[in-house]
């Protein structure tokens, strides 16, 4: 029989996590779903990277499936990580355009806008609103480099992203394209790569949202990078710690 005792000690230990799973975080690991679809990319090194990421769940899918959500998972996801790229408007009528205007922003899922998923959705002007960039270089101008030595200049080094990170130097494809002048964003990296856009890595809002933009990381150069885990690492705490609670 249990002591009177050991029944209490029992009762308090309950009582505690339920508390604290009341009025806390989640438990367990962050859930991150990884968008990738219409573009190629180092499966194998990406991989590694989300691996390495030891306190994250993180499950790659295709966008088409993602949005169709016929399993009923993304409620799940505490973050969306994309890494796809969707260059035209998505149809009125496609499951892509419904999601983007009934579920983006809606709860306090973070997004995480990496790469070339910053160049998607041409000329909507929805997705400007998630992104907090314009100017995708659909008028012409969007021109890539690769293999460029680009400084990441950290420029707020106080917030959650950036904390803890030097201003480091990537091997990586650069991009010209418009500046992230959107009302409401706040640039954490900078370079002074004359074969890049200046304002690397931003934040802002979108409804509900965290959102992070961070137009570097096209392959291993940058997913092997310590510097560069660490910045994506706290990224999606940042943005996905909203939906824990």
């Amino acid at each position: 029989m249990c002591s009177a005792h050991g029944f209490e000690l029992a009762f308090e230990l309950a009582f505690d996590l339920y508390y604290s799973r009341k009025k806390g975080e989640k438990m367990g690991k962050i859930q991150v779903a990884v968008i990738v679809e219409d573009h190629p990319y180092d499966v194998i090194s990406f991989q590694k990277m989300l691996d390495s990421f030891t306190d994250c769940d993180c499950y790659v899918q295709p966008y088409d499936l993602f949005v169709r959500d016929e399993d009923g998972n993304n409620e799940k996801y505490d973050t969306v990580l994309y890494y796809n790229m969707m260059w035209n408007s998505p149809p009125e009528d496609s499951a892509v355009t419904k999601y983007m205007k009934e579920e983006l922003g809606r709860t306090k899922q973070g997004i995480i806008l990496l790469h070339h998923a910053l160049i998607s959705f041409q000329g909507c002007e929805l997705f400007t609103e998630v992104c907090g960039l314009r100017n995708r270089g659909g008028d012409g101008s969007f021109k890539y480099t690769q293999n460029q030595h680009a400084k990441q200049i950290i420029s707020d080094v106080a917030h959650p992203i950036t904390a803890g990170v030097s201003s480091f130097t990537l091997v990586d494809e650069t991009y010209i394209l418009g500046e992230p002048e959107e009302p409401g964003n706040t640039v954490l990296i900078t370079t002074d790569n004359e074969t890049s856009i200046k304002n690397l890595a931003w934040v802002r809002g979108y409804k509900n949202s965290k959102v992070f933009c961070y137009a570097a990381g096209h392959d291993n150069n940058a997913y092997g990078d310590s510097n560069f885990r660490k910045v994506l690492h706290n990224a999606i705490h940042y943005t996905g710690q909203a939906a824990r609670f």
